[in-house]
């Protein structure tokens, strides 16, 4: 019996529909964190996409760029959380709408 692989399309349907999660969360939500989840699923798909296109095209330039994005939302949840501590130590609230400028 032969071991069958899930076609690309499938993949980049999935990929497309964390998109849209994640673009939706973005502009509908007001919660900073709600905000900082929403880029990751952002960063997830293009995940998704790269390693379908590296497994696609046999190549694993696409596992590689992975992983430096995988860096670069390590980096954005350290520096989010910190913007997001800031914010509700100043407006007790973490609602983005209600800081205009972060001032002392």
């Amino acid at each position: 019996m032969a071991l069958e692989t899930v076609p690309a399309e499938y993949y980049l349907v999935l990929s497309a529909a964390v998109f849209c999660a994640g673009l939706f969360g973005i502009l509908t939500r007001r919660n900073a964190l709600m905000f900082l989840i929403s880029v990751e699923l952002l960063l997830n798909a293009a995940n998704i996409n790269l390693v379908v296109f590296a497994f696609y095209w046999g190549n694993v330039t696409g596992q590689v760029f992975v992983l430096f994005t995988m860096a670069l939302a390590a980096a954005e949840v350290a520096i989010g959380i910190g913007i997001i501590l800031v914010l509700h130590r100043n407006f007790d609230d973490v609602d983005v709408t209600d800081a205009a400028t972060l001032k002392w």
